[in-house]
């Protein structure tokens, strides 16, 4: 094999490389997931034939059904109370206070927060003021969180 052979493979292959990482991350940062949370099981199956999800049919149908019979069972809550209950949950693994604290204002939504579920993640912020262990004792306010004005007409 030639050394311009080798070259125009090698080329070829890192071309066909870069268009199928392009067409998966078009295809996962699409946006919508067909899946909505009104718990409409007819929409869902919808969605779930139409390849609008991002699951296999199989494991969406499957998922879909479930989440139906534990909707008839009583067992799915979908209040926003059990999401946050949820969400302060995922605190529990630290240990200190002050991570433990700085997980739970991540979770409530303090902070700054960037990204999207679609666009790969959401990155939660939070700023924590740590003092040398000789300095002298501060005490800090927490900023209160800005009001929408009501708009005047």
């Amino acid at each position: 094999m030639t050394a311009f052979s080798t070259h125009k493979s090698l080329a070829c292959f890192g071309l066909t490389a870069l268009l199928a990482i392009t067409a998966a991350t078009a295809q996962v940062a699409s946006g919508t997931t067909g899946i909505d949370a009104s718990g409409n099981t007819q929409r869902e199956k919808a969605a779930c034939t139409s390849g609008k999800t991002q699951q296999d049919k199989a494991t969406c149908l499957t998922e879909t059904r479930n989440a139906a019979a534990d909707k008839r069972a009583g067992k799915l809550d979908n209040t926003s109370a059990q999401f946050a209950a949820n969400a302060l949950k995922r605190c529990d693994v630290f240990k200190g206070d002050d991570d433990k604290a700085a997980c739970q204002a991540r979770v409530t939504g303090r902070g700054k927060i960037d990204g999207s579920v679609a666009g790969g993640g959401v990155l939660r912020e939070i700023e924590t003021v740590v003092t040398a262990p000789d300095a002298t004792p501060v005490t800090l306010e927490p900023q209160p969180q800005p009001q929408p004005q009501p708009q005047q007409q």
